[in-house]
C-alpha cells in the first residue's frame, strides 16, 4: 500500500528505535549461551558474562564517541579514532596468538599490516567510489575503516597463528630443506601455503554464503534503519569486494613478515626467538 500511496523512496526512509527495555530482551537470548556451558561442564559462564558486559559498554561508548565525531566533521578527531582502531585491532592479533616471537615484533607487524590495507582500502572506497565532500567524513571512513579492519584483522591472526604452529611442528622437515640449500621462503612454502588458505578461508566462506544464507551486517543495519534494500545491496557488494581484497592484502603480508620473524638473514629457521615456553 505504501508503494501505491507514496514514491517508492518514501517507503524505506523510516526507523523504529530501540529503548533500554527492547536491550534487555535481547540480552536475556545470552541466557541460552550459559545454559549450554553449564549443561556441558564447558566452564564459560564467566567468560559469556564479561564479554557480554564488555561488548556492550564498548559499544555504547563509541556510540557516543561516533555521534560527537560525525558532528565535528575534522580529518584530525577522525585520523585520531582511525588510529586507535588499527593499534587496538593490533593488539586483539597478537592476544590471539598462541605462539609468538618475542618483543613488540608481532604486534608491529599486525599493526603495520592493519595500517596499510585498511589506508588503502578506506581511501580507494571513500575518495574513488563513493566520493563524499568532503572526502574525509567519518560517516563513510570509520564504518568502512571498521569493517575491513575487523576482517583484515580475522585473517591476519589467524595465518600468523597457523604459520608459526605449523613451522614448529614441521621443524623437522624446514630444517631438512635448509640444510639442502633451500631459501627459507622456499623452506617454508608448503607451511605459508597452508597459512594463506586458513587465513583466507573466512571471508571466502562469507562472500559464498551472502545473499543466500544470510544477510551481511551492514546490508541488514541499513534495511532496518529504513534505506532502499536496493541501494543497501549495492554499499554491501562493494564492501564486499572491499574487505576481499584488503584481507587477501593483508594476509599476504603477514604470511611473509611471519617467516621473517621466524627465520635469519643466514637462512635459517629460528624458533627459538618464539616466547619461552612456546617452542
Amino acid at each position: 500500500s505504501c508503494l501505491i500511496s507514496r514514491p517508492a523512496r518514501a517507503c524505506f526512509m523510516t526507523y523504529l528505535p530501540l529503548d533500554f527495555t527492547d536491550l534487555l530482551l535481547a540480552a536475556s537470548l545470552m541466557l541460552i549461551n550459559g545454559a549450554i556451558s553449564w549443561a556441558f561442564a564447558l566452564g564459560l559462564e564467566r567468560t559469556l558474562l564479561i564479554n557480554s558486559v564488555r561488548m556492550t559498554l564498548q559499544l555504547a561508548m563509541i556510540g557516543f564517541v561516533l555521534k560527537w565525531i560525525f558532528a565535528q566533521t575534522s580529518p584530525v578527531w577522525t585520523a585520531g579514532l582511525a588510529t586507535i582502531m588499527i593499534l587496538v585491532a593490533g593488539y586483539e592479533i597478537v592476544s590471539r596468538l598462541s605462539r609468538r616471537p618475542k618483543g613488540f615484533s608481532t604486534y608491529l607487524l599486525g599493526s603495520g599490516t592493519l595500517l596499510l590495507v585498511g589506508t588503502l582500502a578506506t581511501g580507494f572506497a571513500v575518495i574513488g567510489i563513493i566520493g563524499p565532500d568532503p572526502w574525509y567524513q567519518p560517516r563513510y571512513v570509520l564504518p568502512i575503516l571498521g569493517m575491513v579492519l575487523g576482517n583484515a584483522m580475522t585473517g591476519i591472526a589467524l595465518t600468523t597463528s597457523t604459520l608459526l604452529e605449523a613451522a614448529n611442528r614441521d621443524r623437522a622437515a624446514i630444517e631438512a630443506r635448509l640444510s639442502l640449500g633451500a631459501d627459507r621462503f622456499s623452506a617454508v612454502a608448503e607451511t605459508l601455503r597452508l597459512a594463506l588458505r586458513t587465513g583466507l578461508m573466512p571471508i571466502l566462506n562469507a562472500m559464498a554464503a551472502s545473499g543466500v544464507v544470510a544477510l551481511p551486517g551492514m546490508m541488514t543495519g541499513q534495511i532496518l534503519a529504513g534505506l532502499d534494500p536496493i541501494e543497501a545491496t549495492k554499499y554491501q557488494i562493494m564492501i564486499m569486494f572491499l574487505i576481499a581484497g584488503s584481507t587477501a592484502l593483508g594476509v599476504v603480508i603477514a604470511g611473509y613478515g611471519s617467516v621473517l620473524l621466524i627465520t635469519d638473514n643466514r637462512h635459517r629457521l629460528r624458533l627459538d626467538r618464539l616466547q619461552s615456553g612456546s617452542a
